[in-house]
């Protein structure tokens, strides 16, 4: 299994547990165990804590995928878009010097 397989895995478990807890708050709503007020508290309360726990999955991930990045040191967008301009440049220059060359030799 893949890490992105993991993740999808690991997230899509994550969204059946809520639908889950909130079934379950729900039930509980129905057989007068809780109110409903306490029921919307409870499912919030679990909503943002976590969202909170997501939040941090992703920044770790991020963190851990940049820093991998880093040791693979592959080029940035930005080092692709430098190389880039420097060809064009030399480019330029090339075409320029044959252009030159191709004058002087019909000159002689």
């Amino acid at each position: 299994m893949t890490f992105v397989e993991l993740l999808r895995n690991a997230l899509l478990a994550g969204f059946g547990v809520q639908e889950k807890v909130s079934e379950f708050i729900g039930e509980l709503v129905k057989r007068g165990e809780l109110s409903e007020s306490q029921g919307a508290k409870l499912v919030k309360e679990w909503t943002e804590k976590a969202d909170k726990s997501t939040e941090q999955l992703s920044k770790s991930l991020s963190l851990i995928i940049s820093r991998t990045m880093d040791k693979m040191a592959l080029p940035t967008k930005d080092d692709i878009e430098k190389l880039n301009r420097k060809i064009q440049t030399l480019a330029a220059r090339v075409k320029k010097l044959e252009g030159a060359r191709e004058e002087g030799s019909q000159e002689e």
